[in-house]
Formats: C-alpha cells, structure tokens, sequence
C-alpha cells in the first residue's frame, strides 16, 4: 500500500479511536492505567510478523522500452526492414541514397568520423565490433592505424559503400545488443534530413513495461524481484532492468510538466509468456519488508497528546496506554516497538 495513504488512514483511525476513547472516559494525555469500566469494546492481538510494502500497478506485456531511431544523413529512404524484425550486429537498419547504415555493438554512441591517427574508446568499440564481423589483420586496442583503415576498406565493399577507410557516425548506430523493429516512422521515398525518425525499435526480449506516479518512485529499485500476474491468471516472476525518469512538457503555460518513472521488467521464465502477444499483466512490487516485527491493526493507534502514537494495552480487567514508535505500514497493519509491548498482548480497536 502507499505510505502516504496509508498514513492518512492511519491518522483517520487514530481519530476515530481517540474520540471513542473520550466516549468512555479515556484520557489521550499520555501512558496510564485504567479501570474497568474504561475497556476498549473490541480487542486485537499484538502479532509478530514480517510485513511488506507491496503494490499492484498494471504493466503492458511486450518487448520492453521503445526508442526512436534517429537518422544523421540526408536523403532519401530507399530501404527499410519489416516490422517485428530482429536486426543484429552488421546487419543494416535501414538505407539512405541506396546506402546502408548498419548495427554495432556498444554502449557508446557514434559522435565523430574515424580515421586513422585518431585513438580513445570510440575507437576500441569500433574496433571489436570489426572484428567480431571477421575481419583482420589489425590489433584491437584504442588506436586507429592503418592497419584498421585497411579492414575499413574490406567492411565498407562487402557493403557496397566507397572504400574510404573512414567510418562516418551517421553510417553506424550502436546498442547494447540486437534491436527489434517496433514499428517504421518513415517510408521509402520520403525525404529525411539529420535528426529525422525512421524507426521505433525495442530489445528482442519479452519483457513488461510499467509506468509509475512519482509518489511511487520508491517501487522502482533497479534489480529488485517483482510478482507478474499473467492474463490468464497464471503467475510468474520478474526483475527490474530499466528505470527511467520521463518530463513531458506541460502543453500550455496554465499546466505543469508531467513527471512519470518509466520501469522495465525482465521476466525470469520467458517461455510463460510465449503464448501472449502484447498484453496487460499486473506487476506486483514490493518496496521494502519488515521480518520479525512486533504489528497491530492500523485501527489500534492512538493519537498522543505530547506527541507520536500509543496504544491501548488490555490485560486482566485493566487498560494501560503504551507509547510506541511506529515503522512500516502495510496490507492495514502497522509495525510497533516497545519496551511494555509483547507478542500475544492484547489492544484496543474499534468495535
């Protein structure tokens, strides 16, 4: 449950039993003994328990998140891929002026043209990704000598592109592995400046994508476990891979910026989800867990004047008003600490 609603809830019972407490002659000034004609008219036990701070949020069962493929040439298409394709390395993304640009490998996006003399981890990306697609006769580290414009040359006529031993950034996009083609933003014979779209494209794994308020930004912990409830009720599991911060601008001067938190969710047994295509499931979260810990009802606070939370401890014929310091709230119970509190003890709530 969110913390902030649930805290709210927790102070709306805490006012409620503070003004049944007045109703029967209980004071909220602080710890103290009671008689009998003061017992609360119901009772829960103190339990020992682990809690947890879950949420359910539903997700879109695809291949994860999509991005837009940016061209830096200028042109005309003359060659695109289908969609739902799986593009890998060395492979061509799509042509320009009947020119490829192709696929690589890397973290490290393309921003100058190399050429020999040049050296720095541009370089050692281009360099292994060159001879991962089997050419040699160069030693692969962070120089470009002319050792590797001579492998440029052999790379660049298997493509059908000039023999220049130079590799320009628009002709090459790097990712961290195979892309799939989402969908196609442009189509051959449109004209295409630099900065233009021509594909959405996404990871080739199934994976579930979540979007998520910013007041539950404390779900989104990259590598944590999630629960996956799939569409036909049957569950499976997940981890967090991608969490993303997106500002959209807001649309006129009257509005703010639209904060969302963008997850991405891997799932641990993919084949679970080989006979869906894209679908909504319900991503269960998980926040944070309490093992151990002593909880009441969330109904069972009550209000202190000096300050913080207390409650009513029932034993024999007698009430007793115990501080606590409160910790996590969740599923409506709350976890209480407390040197006069113990597991079986007896409190006071609603009826």
């Amino acid at each position: 449950m969110r913390r902030p609603l649930i805290a709210g809830l927790a102070l709306a019972a805490v006012g409620v039993v503070a003004a049944s407490a007045a109703a029967l002659g209980l004071r909220d000034d602080g710890p103290g003994a009671k008689g009998d004609a003061a017992l609360p008219p119901a009772t829960a036990d103190v339990v020992r328990q682990t809690l947890k701070d879950t949420e359910n949020v539903t997700g879109t069962l695809g291949h994860g998140k999509e991005t837009k493929l940016l061209t830096g040439l200028s042109g005309v298409v003359t060659g695109l891929p289908t969609s739902g394709r799986t593009i890998r390395r060395g492979q061509t993304l799509y042509r320009v002026d009947d020119d490829p640009v192709v696929l690589l490998q890397g973290g490290l996006p393309a921003y100058r043209t190399l050429s020999t003399g040049l050296s720095g981890r541009d370089v050692l990306q281009f360099e292994k990704n060159l001879w991962a697609l089997g050419y040699r006769g160069f030693t692969v580290d962070d120089a470009y000598t002319w050792a590797t414009a001579a492998a440029v040359k052999k790379w660049q006529d298997d493509l059908g592109l000039p023999e220049t031993g130079t590799v320009e950034p628009s002709r090459v996009h790097y990712a961290d592995g195979p892309l799939r083609v989402q969908s196609l933003q442009a189509a051959k014979g449109d004209p295409v400046q630099p900065g233009g779209t021509i594909l959405t494209v996404t990871g080739r794994d199934r994976a579930v994508s979540v979007t998520l308020d910013v007041d539950d930004q404390r779900l989104a912990k990259k590598g944590a476990r999630v629960g996956l409830t799939l569409p036909d009720g049957e569950k499976t599991t997940g981890r967090v891979t991608g969490v993303e911060t997106v500002v959209t601008p807001a649309p006129d001067d009257r509005s703010d910026p639209e904060t969302e938190i963008k997850v991405t969710v891997s799932l641990d047994r993919p084949k679970d989800v080989a006979s869906f295509g894209d679908a909504s499931v319900s991503v269960s979260f998980t926040a944070e867990v309490r093992e151990n810990v002593l909880a009441v009802p969330v109904q069972a606070l009550l209000a202190l004047a000096e300050g913080g939370y207390g409650v009513e401890v029932v034993r024999g014929g007698t009430t007793r008003v115990v501080a606590v310091e409160t910790g996590l709230f969740a599923a409506g119970m709350v976890e209480v600490a407390s040197s006069e509190l113990a597991e079986g003890d007896k409190v006071g709530v609603p009826a």
